[in-house]
């Protein structure tokens, strides 16, 4: 099915009797369960929110006493119905907005209401259940209008007579409909500049000729192709968003346009020129039969054709991600001199060429992550290509290795993406018997780079110096399983630059590795590992987050809240460690501590005899047992024996009353002395 395109100083707020909150001229009664509009608020009120209540019937005494009124809102009520004669007083309205009611249950009445409005500027319908005829008869006499928005509606066919006498609109909102055929419906409205027909079910756009058009969003749709209307006129158009339908090709553009921004993620486009099977189309052509009403016409277009005979000089921001894209034609960047950025992110190109044919000298950001590259060819000598790249992204392709110095070519590069590709950094070290050092990407010397990704390359054991010569502030090695050896060795020249560091998942077991050196931290994270001790050169930095997920550790320092770490620490994730119930005096000691933030502190636990509990909430048996068991042994054996000895003494003490006259007569024998008794 074709669809045919025509060419201060703040205020104190007050209360009012009414609950409603006033300043100036507004008056504020949002969300205050009202039935009726409030009578008692000032008569200069210029604004006044209604939005959030239950008005069912704006009747015509309504407003009588707001005759300066300039912006009313009316959102999510329950209106059904204005009465005739409500905005007679009110002839200086400027915006309406009427979105989330009920307006379609006397839709003729409200529209009779609508029509007394002479300088009504900004309407919105939106979410009243309208279907296109109703849309008609509210805005048939609403010349003034600048913007409309009928969105969220149920809207299912558009032509010429449903927007006929709105000559001055300058913005149309028609998203979330269910518009599947458009035709002439825009053809009167020769200042338009904004369109949004986005979330809608149009099949196609042909002919488009809106040449006064500044923003054009036909975004998730189930567009297949976009023909713009042949002619040299020059289309004001800037901006184009097809995202997220189905093309099948590069959409065919004005000739001559302002185009800086198109939109084309979440496509099915190709170029279909050079197939993967040798086979071309170049030579084929579609017919296009366009029936309207008697009358029947044919356009013949060159689907396959690669040429563009667009002018996409202005063209500023390219997005084809998402698509099936496995090449770009000869000379295709070439005609977009002004280019900044370009995503081909998620598509199925094999090989991406970089030559001084296509300079793309404005470019500043290049995505190509997620295709199937396995080359990226540089032309020798080619040093104009891409001066001012900043920002280059590569990940998740299957590169091996990168033309040598590319990087030193993009002399403004801060910014590169080489992770899950598998790759190795220069320099490799020497292996025996192999006269040639394996490939590798070498990004020594190039002073400009701050932020490098590596993760999930299979680095192993990083070893020279690596990363000379820059000044990276963001490294991420995370899912590198042999990317360090015992030591930090290779990250010494980044000492002074460092400031976030992700080793997750890179095997880290032992605990003698060396932090102290790299004191610019203020991020670092080692999850995913199997440290079972705290590394105590971690103490040393003044880090702002720390993450040690999914490790073994059993507990932290008691002191480390008086470390500088403690001291300078602001988030710390804990979550996913077998820690000791009995031992939690480091968490408490963080829980004291002011500004810290443990986000995953809901899902922090700690064994006890098998058992998994929660450090927040621990069993008061548990809290005694654990006692006993960090009782001081000292102490412990003396309570134990204390009592073994208090019996001993009162035993002797009982033997010794007992035998006390025995004993002073055997005395008394041996040593001879008489004594009465």
């Amino acid at each position: 099915l074709a669809v045919e395109w025509g060419g201060g100083a703040g205020a104190a707020w007050a209360t009012s009797p009414g609950g409603c909150e006033l300043v100036r001229s507004t008056a504020d009664c949002t969300g205050r369960w009202l039935s009726s509009v409030p009578g008692n608020l000032r008569g200069d009120t210029e604004e006044l929110l209604l939005g959030d209540n239950t008005i069912r019937v704006l009747g015509n005494a309504s407003l009588l006493s707001y005759h300066r009124l300039r912006h009313l809102s009316l959102t999510k009520n329950r209106l059904e119905l204005i009465e005739p004669g409500t905005f007679l007083i009110s002839q200086g309205l400027h915006i309406l907005s009427l979105a989330d009611n009920l307006l379609f249950t006397n839709y003729s009445l409200t529209a009779a209401a609508l029509s007394a409005l002479p300088a009504l500027r900004t309407l919105d319908l939106a979410g009243n259940h309208l279907t296109e005829d109703m849309v008609s008869i509210l805005v048939w006499n609403l010349s003034s209008l600048e913007s409309l928005s009928v969105a969220r509606n149920i809207i299912m066919r558009l032509d010429s007579s449903v927007f006929t006498n709105l000559t001055q609109l300058l913005e149309l909102n028609l998203e979330k409909n269910y518009i599947f055929e458009v035709d002439q419906a825009f053809e009167g409205l020769q200042r338009l500049q904004r369109l949004n027909i986005a979330y809608n079910y149009l099949p196609c756009v042909v002919e488009f000729g809106l040449t006064q058009l500044r923003v054009l969003n036909v975004s998730n749709n189930v567009i297949e192709w976009f023909l713009a209307l042949e002619s040299d006129d020059l289309f004001e158009l800037e901006v184009l968003d097809l995202s997220h339908n189905r093309l099948l090709f590069f959409p065919v553009l004005p000739r001559q346009s302002k185009l800086h921004s198109l939109l084309l993620k979440d496509n099915e486009m190709s170029f279909y020129q050079r197939l993967p099977n040798g086979t071309s189309l170049a030579d084929v052509t579609v017919q296009f039969l366009l029936i309207d009403g008697n009358s029947t016409s044919v356009t013949t277009v060159s689907l396959w054709d690669e040429i563009c005979h667009s002018n996409l000089s202005s063209l500023r921001l390219l997005d084809m991600s998402q698509n099936q894209v496995w090449y770009l034609p000869e000379g295709f960047l070439a005609q977009m001199p002004s280019l900044t950025h370009l995503k081909l992110n998620q598509n199925c190109l094999e090989t991406f060429h970089l030559s001084e044919g296509d300079p793309l000298a404005m470019l500043t950001e290049l995505d190509l992550s997620q295709n199937r590259l396995a080359e990226l060819e540089v032309e020798l000598g080619a040093r104009g290509v891409l001066p001012n790249l900043q920002l280059f992204n590569l990940s998740t392709n299957r590169l091996r290795a990168l033309p040598h110095g590319v990087f030193h070519y993009t002399r403004k590069i801060a910014t590169v993406d080489l992770s899950h590709n598998r790759l190795d950094l220069c320099p490799q070290p020497a292996v025996a018997g192999k006269a040639e050092s394996p490939p590798c990407v070498d990004v020594r010397g190039v002073e400009t780079l701050t932020r490098l990704s590596l993760a999930g390359c299979g680095l192993q054991g990083l070893g020279g110096h690596p990363f000379q010569g820059t000044s990276l502030v963001h490294l991420d090695l995370s899912d590198n399983h042999q990317v360090l050896s015992g030591d930090l060795e290779c990250l010494q020249d980044l000492a002074l630059t460092l400031q976030v560091l992700s080793l997750r998942n890179t095997s880290l077991s032992f605990t003698a590795v060396d932090f102290s050196a790299l004191n610019s931290l203020v991020l670092l994270d080692l999850s995913g590992n199997s440290l079972t001790v705290f590394p105590t050169s971690l103490g040393v930095l003044k880090l702002h987050s720390l993450d040690l997920r999914d490790n073994c550790l059993q507990a932290l320092p008691t002191d480390v809240t008086q470390t500088p770490l403690g001291r300078s620490l602001r988030e710390v994730y804990l979550s996913r460690n077998p820690y000791n119930c009995c031992t939690l005096g480091w968490w408490d000691a963080l829980q004291r501590v002011e500004g810290l933030r443990v986000p995953d502190g809901q899902e922090v636990t700690c064994s006890y005899a098998s058992r998994t509990l929660s450090p927040r909430a621990l069993p008061e048996p548990v809290l005694w047992s654990c006692r006993w068991q960090t009782a001081d042994l000292a102490l412990l054996y003396l309570v134990l024996a204390l009592p073994t000895c208090l019996t001993l003494l009162v035993a002797f003490v009982v033997v010794f009353l007992m035998l006390k006259q025995k004993l002073l007569k055997m005395v008394k024998s041996r040593c001879g002395v008489s004594s009465p008794y």
